[in-house]
């Protein structure tokens, strides 16, 4: 472990020092070169970190947390800060995702983005994403993850307004930053809690470095363990952040909205980096959750509640994106689910998990948005699978997988999330319930999603180029025109298959989508390699719920195989019937996201009035008519002084020098006493 834990630096380094060279001189490389600098420093990354996780898994379990210090960074007052990462199985499982995930999209963009101007610039975004989650999730002390924290939030921002020249695209990154900006604050308060409680009980802490995990994390263990009120406070603002980052509810609707950005961007974020981090998160400060029966409860409920609310409104949505967008709210609704339960590995189990089947399901939904001349519109597809047999067979594998399908992975981490709700308390078996209810609805809208793409015998898509369709979701009518990426279908338009460097990224996360939920499970081998970092809660062993599971993602398959197999049902298409208007209704969140934001709107609004009237009528011009009046009372008493008589300015000059020559003798005479 010795000879390979400054590899550390190298998995930090490569995509950063990538970042900077496409960020400089991107310009004026090709754009194969400027693909392979991206794609490759990444690898390096990757590559780096499977050699610090074989050295890592060699040692003995109980020491494998493995500390590389760098040069102190804040030193005042008795407290170091140094540039210092953990290597550990949280941060290294972590590693490997970011790294890999991100490699394999990055290898996926050079295809997707070739027709890009800005394709060095985009390549530059990815690699500073991929370095800003690096340093959130290897970091050992707070001011690092913060660093870590808010470098994601501002690459999304850069990613998802990357057509800056679209007005959605750039509200969608506006958007997307001051959403976060509110968990932030939260999580900032939070921060500044924990620091507090460690600054009153630093007496009881060993060495000077008490905002670094290894000697924070066993001292906040000790004084919560008796401060449940304190404990609480933290606890809820951390997930208060982390519903910010991770799309929780109530702040999950930018997370849909960052579809404005390209497709690679979205594989990103929902897959490998910023969304994962409130997991992330909740593990790593497992400690302040444990003491705090009453936050994990929140935590657990809202997980739940998020879980089920995001199923029922990605059936309304028309867009492919979309729907994909809401199942990843949903299921970081299950992740948080989990760690509200007790059972924090299971969380990062679904991490995993998840981390291969959307990606897969991003990546190939881009490789049908590239077939389909940039329409995103299912409505516009039908029979896909004739034309893009690999996509296709790829996206059969990611289906299953999310619908919890056995053997595929999905099933693995969501029985092991379900299993430790039904094992807790009466509310941790309820938000089990709503769970179990949330697989049911995840395998019918995704089996809906995939019919309406790559099955039926009717496509839809061939009418296009004679009737273009103006429904609500259609990028056309969605966009106004506006996105310059919605090229439409010529009338000789046949859909085809990506190229290799494209399809190759979709065979490996189908690998892994297929065979990795049952090597992790197997042996336990996951839940064992995290036990040195988070706890583990005892599960009992449930037939019952365990086909409970299976049946609820068979039948929800079936009954959406049974429902669009005789192709475009008329609910689903572009007129306003009954159930059409029900589904807009879901489509549009159920107004949530309007009363929100329009209020946040007209709030802020109202807010701003009443402190310009306030102040800036009630402060600031008092201020200055203040001023003028103290002014002008002045003069008038010093008005008298002046009154041109050559005797009385001599006697003020005379009584001044007198006064002056009485204070210099007193100085002197006190000086000569000293």
């Amino acid at each position: 472990m010795e000879s390979t834990k400054n590899l550390i630096w190298l998995v930090l380094a490569a995509p950063l020092l990538g970042a900077l060279i496409l960020g400089t001189v991107g310009r004026r490389l090709p754009k194969a070169a400027a693909g392979l600098l991206g794609t490759v420093a990444v690898a390096i990354s990757f590559l780096a970190g499977v050699l610090i996780f074989s050295g890592l898994s060699g040692l003995e379990e109980t020491t494998r947390m493995v500390r590389v210090e760098g040069p102190d960074w804040i030193s005042i007052l008795g407290l170091r800060v140094p540039f210092e990462w953990t290597i550990d199985p949280l941060s290294m499982l972590m590693v490997l995702i970011v790294t890999g995930i991100g490699a394999l999209i990055h290898l996926y963009s050079t295809g997707y983005m070739k027709e890009e101007q800005d394709f060095a610039r985009f390549f530059a975004y990815l690699n500073l994403f991929v370095a800003a989650m690096l340093v959130l999730v290897l970091g050992n002390n707070l001011p690092l993850l913060f660093i870590g924290w808010e470098g994601v939030g501002l690459c999304s921002y850069l990613l998802i307004g990357f057509w800056y020249k679209d007005l959605a695209n750039v509200k969608a990154a506006n958007k997307a930053f001051i959403v976060n900006r509110v968990g932030d604050w939260s999580l900032m308060l939070g921060l500044f809690l924990i620091v507090v409680v460690i600054a009153a009980n630093r007496q009881t802490i060993q060495g000077d470095r008490y905002l670094s995990y290894d000697q924070m994390l066993p001292a906040l263990e000790r004084i919560l363990g008796s401060n449940p009120g304190m404990a609480t406070a933290i606890a809820l603002l951390l997930f208060f952040g982390a519903a910010g980052k991770s799309a929780q509810f109530p702040l999950y609707f930018w997370l849909p909205d960052a579809m404005a950005g390209p497709t690679p961007v979205s594989a990103l974020i929902h897959a490998a980096t910023m969304v994962t981090s409130g997991v992330v998160l909740l593990n790593r400060m497992n400690v302040v959750f444990t003491a705090s029966p009453t936050a994990s409860a929140v935590v657990c409920i809202l997980g739940a509640f998020t879980a089920v609310f995001a199923a029922l409104i990605a059936f309304g949505q028309t867009d492919i994106k979309k729907v994909l967008a809401y199942s990843t709210v949903s299921q970081l609704g299950y992740m948080f689910l989990g760690c509200g339960a007790g059972a924090y590995w299971s969380g990062m189990f679904h991490v995993t998990t998840h981390a291969f089947f959307k990606a897969l399901l991003f990546l190939g939904a881009g490789a049908v948005i590239h077939a389909m001349a940039h329409d995103q519109d299912m409505r516009n597809y039908g029979n896909l699978r004739k034309y893009l047999p690999i996509t296709f067979g790829t996206m059969v594998i990611a289906w299953l997988a999310i619908s919890g399908v056995p053997p595929l992975s999905g099933f693995y981490s969501k029985e092991a999330i379900l299993g430790a709700a039904f094992s807790g308390s009466s509310v941790q078996r309820l938000a089990g319930a709503v769970g179990l209810f949330t697989a049911f609805l995840t395998a019918l809208y995704m089996t809906r999603m995939m019919w309406l793409t790559f099955f039926g015998k009717d496509e839809r898509w061939r009418l296009l180029s004679a009737h273009p369709p103006h429904g609500d979701d259609h990028e056309v009518a969605h966009m106004e025109d506006e996105d310059p990426h919605h090229h439409g279908l010529a009338s000789d338009h046949k859909p085809h298959e990506v190229p290799a460097s494209m399809w190759v990224p979709l065979v490996v996360l189908a690998a892994l989508s297929l065979g990795g939920g049952w090597f992790l499970e197997h042996n336990h081998r996951l839940k064992h390699w995290l036990e040195p970092v988070v706890p583990n809660q005892a599960v009992a062993e449930n037939p019952m719920l365990l086909w409970g599971s299976i049946a609820a993602a068979l039948a929800g398959v079936v009954l959406g195989i049974l429902y669009y197999q005789k192709g475009l049902p008329k609910s689903e298409g572009f007129e306003e019937s009954n159930w059409a208007k029900r589904r807009l209704w879901a489509r549009d969140q159920f107004g949530y996201d309007n009363t929100v934001t329009t209020g946040a709107v007209l709030g802020g609004g109202d807010v701003a009035r009443v402190l310009a009237n306030q102040i800036d009528q009630g402060l600031i011009d008092g201020a200055i008519a203040g001023t003028g009046g103290i002014a002008t009372r002045a003069g008038g008493a010093l008005r008298g002084l002046q009154n041109g008589f050559i005797r009385l300015y001599a006697l003020m000059m005379l009584v001044g020098g007198v006064a002056f020559v009485a204070w210099f003798i007193i100085a002197i005479s006190r000086g000569g006493a000293q």
